[in-house]
């Protein structure tokens, strides 16, 4: 259980090509970097303690969310990892918190493959096509749970 002066603590989880966010296909993803917008979200929610993970390898990323404790929840970007990775979805399985999904694109709207996805049945929710701001509402998600709810997963 949450008191009522402790931070949420969330873990953002972005998978491959995550890290060229502001240079690469500015039309769909935007022209601003996930640290920038990391930095404004600090910002904006300073009840949430938010910490940041970011790998192109699957590999570390099912590492980074099954090994993950003491966590109100994750944000989850699997990037292309999304439409192939069993892997990750297992990791999301065994997560010890809540895990809501985020795309910056609208996955339903683009190429056919991108509508399948292997993530979401195991996910707690989906957000998708908000651009950046998919990640704020994902902590506005865990933030707007009511305190007494909001548990503290741990091992």
């Amino acid at each position: 259980m949450k008191k009522e002066n402790e931070h949420i603590r969330l873990l953002i989880v972005n998978g491959v090509n995550l890290s060229c966010l502001g240079t690469r296909e500015v039309n769909i993803y935007g022209s601003v970097s996930f640290e920038e917008h990391l930095e404004k979200m600090r910002v904006r929610y300073p009840q949430a303690e938010l910490s940041y993970f970011q790998s192109d390898d699957v590999g570390a990323l099912a590492n980074a969310i099954t090994t993950a404790r003491n966590l109100h929840g994750i944000i989850l970007n699997a990037g292309a990892y999304t439409h192939t990775s069993v892997v990750l979805a297992d990791a999301v399985r065994t997560a010890k918190c809540p895990v809501v999904e985020v795309h910056i694109s609208n996955l339903f709207g683009r190429e056919q493959y991108r509508r399948k996805n292997a993530l979401s049945a195991v996910c707690s929710g989906f957000i998708s096509g908000f651009g950046l701001d998919g990640y704020d509402l994902a902590v506005l998600s865990f933030l707007r749970k009511n305190v007494q709810e909001v548990k503290l997963y741990h091992v």
